[in-house]
């Protein structure tokens, strides 16, 4: 009932264009009959509806708030949500009216004031709507009251400290036990929203008698009161199991609900409760058998809802597949399914595919593999081949079947089940290789990359039982260049492979795609892996035959699995767009405020608390352990650097092509170097020649110290950067050590340190040309890192870098680069380019850059915080052989941004509780407690995020002994 309806007579009103409409429309609006002024208010709503601008009839229209006739109010209540924003001096004449309307006899014109209210989003009306509101949320009326309750979350919205000073939250508090279900759900709803806004606040205060109120009302409401109702029992955590089954018996006949959202939303509570019932009880039992068919009703909605449910069946497969293992004939696909409900469904199939049922499913899907949708059968020919994997009983007769569909010749089935086939290979070994002779045949129709490469690895891995394994690999050489990388790679590792196994005939074969790999190739991946067999077979063959042809570990079943946590939280999101997506909701939600991740209560028997964790609201920016989807590890790291594009390209002479480029030095430990050790003979003495691994070889890795002594001078000496000795205000600069000899970088040697200076962190070089050569086209990049450090700007150097030349540069930096948490936590990975080469570093920054100028907590705030963090977070540590007085402490650490709050004399000791505050908004909160004449102080920390409280400690001893 928001807006009146507009009827086929109503169209009139939309056509009239005369000059002087305005002029007669305010005429009309201000006539005496009421019929007249009606036909004037829509005339203007339909004005305002396509875009004409009627603001100049502000007063007018508000004059005519004054009536009885409830359209009439609508329509005119219309036009005030859409002009008080632009017009809030006008807004306010209307206030009046608000209130009066807040008091008429008519609950529906009551109702329909304080609806207007919430849209007004205009702060000046904001307060005088408070009094109005009140009143309608003790309205006798429930109607009112569910309108009132709605209302409080928009007044939230627009101003979150006006609602909590005027008690509306406590009110919104009592609503839950209203006599009502549909205030009981509007109430529920708009606390769960303003939660949803401020996770910290524990609005929804859930306790088992508020878990009653909440389920007696749960059978009165409507569909969305019982959605809303539903989701808000999911965030409870019963106390035992007993509690969990109560609730999950009480929830149940919301499964035979019409409508499917209500459904998922019962479905989610039962899911996440289960985990707390033992699988011993018949109730267990029970409910498994009650969860089946309100999923099964879901797939016979139309294809849109039938695509939601089967997203969300698909992780409740895999949660529990004891639930629908029953239920295989339901996913088989129908002619009319759109694809995109066939995929899903297929998917489904192999995640329930048992010894029980596999007969079923390989006659199914051997169907869908000669359907005529080509994605689709692709699909259906994997599947065939993840079935046997899944059921060892099987995978005989799923080979024969993908034989079988081989014989077809359709090329994209042949090239799916080359795909397929491998894997059975690397999952049964020695077992199905008869077929290897029925693959080599479609060797020529293979056109796609990863049939291909499958194909190349099946010849490399079985070569001995292949007579002409040989021209098979050579004829794939041919066209070398023209490959994609995941074929050129397997080539390259299947023809060494052959090799180590018929080393006499196939030495021309190997040499040859050595050369293409490293020499004729610019892909770093393929080099590198080039380089590496080479030198294996060059130094130690025997070692080669150990790594090249290992036993290979069996492949597990499921390889697509959403990974356990992440699949806990999918499975507290069921019916959101989380479970269509599968991805959780921080991945999507733009700006993720206060996006909460969800756990599953701990299972029945584990003996892990219900608390769950304290995810403060910059969580995303956070290194904590519990973002599993956040913050990957460090293992992608290689990859990363490898991929950095450093700046426009730059014109290289050109170099001998029997040169191997040392790209990737330093991304192998002690880079190719150590690898290589001294001996490069053994490749046709291809390398000893190399003028770019000579260079940087003779040169000593420490170099005397009356070079690396800075040479810069100029301005940055008066406030002696370069020494890095402490200043006289300002953080400490810790002094600048080596980051990256001229022996690892060709002649080039960084040395530097980090600072903070007016509120900004920069990184500090000094660049040193011990190269024969000018250096020039310098650049900078970082690698993900825990707090997001990225250069803020290029790396300036202005004029080329001459031989035995120093430059001090200083790069500005930010936190607002990617993150990815490190170990050490302070480890920054490097690459600096310039017109010789890209060179890789790492180092550690010193913690204290990353603590802010407003870091100084209110004592209050930090009483509560102190308390709130939980014990075991509380970190001891003994600052040894520290000769200075509290006030001398507390200016030395203000000025590194560590601020005493507050400072008591306990027994003659100073206790100095201190707070700092890291640019991603991690607080530390500190005591430090001095003894007259003891020079060993104890600091505690507590800090929420565990792991940073050692970085902060040595930050103290640094700053604290220089």
């Amino acid at each position: 009932e928001a807006c009146p309806r507009i009827t086929m007579t109503d169209s009139k009103y939309f056509t009239t264009t005369k000059k002087g409409e305005i002029f007669e429309l305010k005429a009309e609006l201000n006539s005496d009959k009421k019929e007249k002024k009606k036909e004037a208010v829509k005339k203007v709503i339909a004005s305002m509806t396509v875009g004409k601008d009627v603001s100049a009839l502000f007063p007018d229209v508000v004059n005519c708030m004054q009536t009885d006739n409830l359209e009439l109010k609508k329509l005119v209540y219309l036009y005030l949500m859409n002009y008080a924003k632009s017009q809030p001096d006008m807004a306010i004449m209307a206030v009046n009216t608000f209130v009066k309307d807040c008091e008429d006899p008519n609950p529906l014109i009551r109702a329909l004031a304080v609806r207007t209210m919430g849209c007004i989003r205009v702060d000046k009306i904001t307060e005088y709507l408070c009094e109005p509101l009140r009143k309608c949320l003790k309205d006798e009326d429930p109607y009112v009251r569910k309108t009132a309750a709605v209302c409080v979350a928009k007044l939230h919205d627009i101003n979150a400290q006006l609602v909590e000073d005027q008690g509306f939250l406590d009110t919104l508090k009592d609503l839950i036990s209203d006599s009502n279900p549909m205030v009981v759900a509007n109430a529920v709803a708009a606390l769960s929203e303003i939660a949803e806004s401020h996770p910290n606040s524990n609005l929804l205060d859930l306790n088992p008698q508020t878990i009653n109120k909440l389920l007696t009302a749960l059978n009165e409401c409507t569909e969305w009161g019982q959605i809303f109702i539903l989701d808000c029992l999911a965030n409870y955590s019963p106390k035992d199991d007993r509690e969990a089954q109560s609730i999950c018996e009480r929830v149940t006949p919301r499964l035979s609900h019409a409508n499917s959202a209500v459904v998922l939303s019962a479905v989610k509570v039962l899911m996440k409760f289960m985990e707390m019932l033992s699988k011993d009880l018949d109730y267990y039992g029970t409910l498994l058998k009650k969860l089946a068919p309100p999923l099964v009703t879901l797939l016979s909605a139309e294809p849109e809802l039938q695509y939601v449910a089967l997203r969300n069946i698909n992780l409740i497969v895999q949660k529990r597949p004891e639930i629908l293992k029953h239920e295989m004939k339901v996913f088989f696909v129908k002619y009319n399914d759109p694809i995109y409900v066939k995929l899903e469904k297929l998917d489904i199939m192999i995640r329930l595919a048992s010894q029980a049922n596999i007969a079923q499913v390989l006659a199914e899907l051997k169907e869908y593999a000669t359907e005529v949708d080509v994605d689709f059968v692709r699909k259906a020919v994997r599947a065939i081949g993840r079935c046997a994997i899944k059921v060892e009983q099987s995978a005989e007769r799923c080979v024969s079947t993908l034989l079988d569909l081989i014989q077809t010749k359709v090329n994209y089935v042949v090239q799916e089940a080359i795909v397929v086939i491998k894997d059975i290979f690397r999952k049964y070994p020695n077992k199905y290789e008869s077929v290897i002779a029925t693959l080599c045949e479609n060797l020529d129709s293979l056109d796609e990359p990863e049939a291909r490469a499958a194909m190349i690895w099946i010849v490399g891995e079985y070569a001995e039982r292949i007579d002409n394994a040989d021209e098979l690999l050579e004829s794939f050489l041919e066209g070398f260049h023209d490959e994609s990388t995941q074929v050129q790679l397997q080539l390259l590792t299947a023809i060494v492979k052959l090799f180590l196994k018929k080393p006499t005939e196939t030495q021309e074969l190997v040499q040859q795609v050595l050369s293409l790999a490293t020499q004729d190739s610019d892909n770093p991946d393929l080099r590198d892996r080039g380089y590496i067999y080479w030198r294996l077979l060059s130094t130690d063959p025997v070692a080669a035959k150990e790594v090249v042809l290992a036993e290979k570990p069996l492949i597990s079943e499921e390889t697509d699995l959403i990974e356990p946590t992440l699949l806990d939280e999918l499975i507290c999101h069921i019916g959101t767009l989380a479970s269509v997506y599968h991805k959780p909701p921080s991945a999507f939600v733009e700006g993720s405020r206060g996006v909460q991740h969800k756990r599953l209560p701990p299972r029945s028997g584990s003996n892990e608390s219900t608390e769950s964790p304290d995810v403060t609201p910059s969580a995303a920016a956070q290194p904590t352990e519990q973002q599993p989807a956040v913050i990957p590890s460090q293992g992608d790291l290689l990859g990363d650097l490898l991929n950095l594009d450093l700046g426009p390209p730059v014109n290289v002479p050109p170099i001998p092509s029997s040169t191997v480029q040392m790209g990737a030095m330093d991304l192998l430990g002690g880079g190719l170097d150590s690898l290589m050790g001294d001996e490069t003979e053994g490749l046709g003495g291809d390398l000893s020649g190399s003028p770019a691994i000579g260079a940087g070889y003779g040169t000593p890795a420490v170099m005397p110290t009356s070079l690396t002594a800075p040479l810069g001078g100029g301005l940055s000496d008066l406030f002696d950067l370069a020494g890095g000795m402490n200043m006289p205000s300002g953080s400490y600069v810790e002094p600048k050590t080596v980051w990256l000899p001229a022996a690892k970088a060709k002649g080039l040697e960084i040395s530097g340190t980090f600072s903070r200076r007016m509120g900004h962190i920069y990184m500090d070089l000094s660049l040193m040309n011990k190269a024969m050569q000018v250096m020039t086209d310098f650049a900078i990049q970082f690698n993900r890192n825990s707090f997001g450090m990225a250069p803020a700007a290029p790396l300036q150097v202005n004029a080329p870098l001459a031989p035995n030349q120093t430059i001090e540069v200083s790069l500005p930096l930010n936190t607002v680069g990617p993150v990815m948490k490190m170990d050490p936590l302070t480890n920054l990975q490097v690459a600096v380019k310039n017109n010789i080469d890209v060179f890789y570093f790492s180092c550690l920054y010193p913690i204290n850059m990353l603590f802010v100028e407003d870091g100084k907590m209110d004592r209050q705030i930090f009483l509560a915080t102190w308390k709130d963090i939980p014990n075991e977070n509380e970190v001891q540590f003994q600052i040894k052989d520290c000769h200075l007085n509290a006030d001398a402490v507390t200016n030395k650490l203000q000025s590194n941004n560590i601020f005493t709050v507050a400072k008591r004399n306990v027994e003659g000791q100073d206790m100095l509780y201190q707070s700092l505050k890291l640019t991603n908004g991690i607080w530390v909160l500190a005591e430090l407690r001095i003894q007259p004449g003891n020079p060993n102080y104890t600091l505690s920390l507590k800090c929420r995020v565990s792991e940073v409280s050692q970085h902060v400690f040595q930050a103290y001893e640094v700053i604290l002994k220089n």
